[in-house]
């Protein structure tokens, strides 16, 4: 798939937004997968924020996207995983 076909120029800045259940582990294990497909994620670039209720946690990664596939994988892999409700 070309750039165009994406609607992205690579690089780019992309946040990914990632939600579920809250635990002591999930932003971690969100860092850990994430790490794998952006090698050099920096310290001030994952945000957390709990639900209203502290049910739910949503962990934002904002990220130098090199690549169409780098995002797919990661998509891929997140979305895979039964601790995570949803990837924005």
């Amino acid at each position: 798939m070309s750039n165009e076909e994406t609607l992205l120029t690579f690089p780019c800045q992309f946040p990914i937004k990632i939600m579920g259940l809250q635990s002591d582990s999930f932003e971690t294990a969100m860092v850990m997968v994430a790490r794998k497909y952006i090698p050099n994620l920096g310290e001030g670039s994952v945000k957390s924020r709990p639900s209203k209720t502290g049910k739910y946690l949503s962990v934002t990664i904002t990220f130098q996207a090199t690549s169409r596939e780098q995002l797919d994988n990661l998509y891929r892999e997140l979305s895979a995983r039964d601790d995570v409700k949803m990837v924005l």
